[in-house]
């Protein structure tokens, strides 16, 4: 019996933060109210308050349960024994963005953190997370092009924390853009091309492969 209460608390919980994606993908996190979650979900406030303290709560449970694309998959752990960086590198990539287009709940809370917040009062703490998780990105993706220098697939002209830096501008520019028009143009094709196209900027030879076909067939590159 106390084995199916905890799965019954746990799928409730659930229910509510998918009712929380809903309704802060349609009105923003800071226009929503616990009242909204609680009707969306065909459940009491008390109903919520009882797994989370306030909607600030409700948000970082959302936010955890998802990882963003990337996040998850660049880390110091996957670097070790990375003997092509660059290969490595473009893996993630196009998993993130493959992620980023195909996974509905990945895209919507990625919506949400990016267009469908503001990070302050209450939610500064979130502002706060979302700086930290950025400096992470960041630093691993100096440590990936660190490597590649040191193998000699990268010259030596642009030091790696600018380089780093670059580079995620450009990936997150791209995701951003994309996610405010999906239509505009195929994130997984031009993301890789673009990639691409920075990374030889940086020395890296042509890479050997073609990029993925277009999703959008009528779309012209």
């Amino acid at each position: 019996m106390a084995r199916r209460t905890k799965e019954d608390a746990l799928i409730t919980r659930d229910q509510i933060l998918d009712a929380a994606e809903r309704v802060f993908q349609r009105r923003g996190v800071s226009r929503t109210s616990l009242q909204e979650i609680a009707q969306e979900a065909g459940l009491t406030r008390g109903a919520i308050y009882w797994h989370f303290q306030n909607k600030v709560d409700v948000f970082h449970g959302m936010m955890q349960r998802v990882t963003l694309p990337m996040t998850s998959s660049l880390t110091s752990e996957s670097l070790v024994d990375c003997a092509d960086a660059l290969a490595r590198l473009r893996k993630i990539v196009a998993s993130a963005f493959h992620q980023t287009v195909h996974d509905p709940r990945v895209r919507r809370v990625f919506e949400i953190a990016s267009h469908k917040v503001e990070y302050v009062d209450e939610l500064q703490a979130g502002r706060d997370r979302h700086l930290t998780e950025r400096a992470g990105f960041v630093a691993n993706l100096e440590r990936l092009l660190a490597l590649a220098v040191a193998a000699g697939q990268l010259g030596h002209a642009t030091p790696v924390a600018q380089a780093g830096v670059g580079l995620h501008a450009l990936l997150d520019g791209l995701a951003h853009n994309w996610l405010l028009d999906p239509l505009a143009f195929d994130l997984e094709v031009v993301g890789m091309q673009a990639l691409n196209t920075y990374l030889m900027g940086l020395g890296a030879a042509k890479p050997g492969f073609d990029p993925p076909k277009s999703a959008l067939p009528s779309a012209q590159y």
